[in-house]
């Protein structure tokens, strides 16, 4: 099972299962022991060149053609393995800092694990 959760929000021990942020960079505000993050897999979030072209107005249909174009990339080939691994072997919690993670590179990332 893969979930998706903001990391602002309280852990949930028994249902969280392993704790991926996904984002590039800490969240504001946010002590690394609060955010309780077990793994920070750098290779599987959007570089910060295209986060900047999204947030400046890029599309949402093509930042995940590039997204996905990112993750092809042999680090993060291993690193989503890696994941799926995890995510068969137990709950695996997907964490961003972004409002609506539903709609964001988490969900995306989520769907290439088979979540």
């Amino acid at each position: 099972m893969i979930r998706i959760r903001r990391i602002y929000e309280p852990p949930e021990p028994g249902a969280d299962g392993v704790r991926v942020l996904v984002d590039r960079l800490w969240p504001r505000g946010l002590a690394k022991e609060a955010a309780a993050v077990d793994e920070w897999p750098r290779a599987v979030t959007p570089s910060t060149e295209l986060r900047k072209w999204f947030h400046g107005g890029g599309s949402a249909v093509e930042f995940r053609r590039r997204y996905e174009a990112e993750l092809a990339a042999p680090e993060s080939v291993a690193e989503l393995d890696r994941l799926r691994s995890l995510a068969a072997a137990g709950p695996l919690t997907l964490l961003t800092s972004v409002k609506d993670p539903a709609s964001s590179h988490a969900a995306v990332l989520a769907e290439l694990l088979g979540g």
